[in-house]
């Protein structure tokens, strides 16, 4: 965004020129019409402030997140209602954790920089199995047979979570253009929704062609006077199959939000 190459896994506030770009950029998004007329916030939960959320998932009553940063990462467990940590595994101090994705009975992990993920079971978080892959990790996310990873580019790659081979690629466009950085992932009822770094934007994505389907705008879900000097952009989408609503939250948010979102223009990403 802005033609300049933004790390991933930085915390924002540790550059005040890139508060500055977020926030321009936040005003102009917001300025295009969207906002709170794209969502619907039905309920606020807690969030655990040190966690630097990377993936984000909700199955059987369960919330699952994987956390990022050097020697601070690792996936976890949590209590929806509380925000209390129930179990969690840390990665080594040189790995830095990324997208989490469940499928069958086992959790799969991907790290930013290191070209490995890991697979865990999803009852205990125990460390089972590891994949290499190439290029850096970012959102993980699975239709049921594969696992669909993100990298940062216009690219979306499809796995086979046996032997973890690129079975299928598929490029994200907007209106004919390529869109970059897309994070956390979240496959539901057949498409994918992905937070688009560095931004309060979420788009709707055609899985099989690649295509936009809705740009989404979350600008102001959590309000201005609750932001700190740690509170970092917003990540993380999971799915609440039993009320059909979405649990979103950011990286070191104080809170998760619950929200239902309305429909949204196809061309609302127009001019971005």
């Amino acid at each position: 965004m802005f033609g300049i190459n933004i790390s991933n896994r930085h915390p924002l506030w540790s550059n005040p020129v890139l508060l500055l770009i977020t926030a321009l950029t936040a005003a102009a998004f917001t300025c295009q019409g969207g906002g709170a007329s794209d969502f619907e916030v039905i309920r606020r939960l807690p969030h655990d402030t040190t966690a630097y959320t990377q993936g984000l998932l909700y199955v059987d009553g369960q919330l699952y997140e994987s956390t990022g940063q050097l020697g601070r990462s690792d996936v976890r467990r949590v209590d929806l209602e509380t925000g209390q940590v129930q179990a969690s595994t840390r990665l080594a101090n040189n790995r830095f954790g990324e997208g989490l994705a469940l499928l069958g009975e086992k959790l799969f992990q991907l790290t930013w920089q290191t070209h490995v993920g890991y697979v865990y079971e999803a009852s205990t978080l125990a460390l089972v199995d590891s994949f290499a892959y190439t290029g850096e990790g970012w959102g993980l996310a699975t239709d049921g047979t594969s696992l669909i990873m993100s990298d940062g580019t216009a690219n979306l790659r499809f796995l086979d979570p046996e032997t973890f081979e690129t079975t299928k690629e598929v490029t994200v466009q907007d209106q004919g253009s390529a869109l970059t950085s897309i994070n956390e992932l979240e496959y539901v009822q057949g498409v994918l929704y992905a937070n688009i770094y560095q931004s309060d934007r979420m788009v709707r994505i055609d899985p099989n062609t690649g295509e936009v389907l809705a740009w989404y705008n979350l600008a102001g879900l959590l309000p201005s006077g609750e932001r700190s000097r740690t509170t970092d952009v917003l990540n993380g989408i999971a799915y609440n199959e039993g009320t059909g609503n979405l649990l979103v939250t950011g990286k070191f948010w104080p809170a998760l939000f619950e929200i239902r979102l309305r429909e949204a223009s196809d061309d609302a990403g127009e001019g971005h």
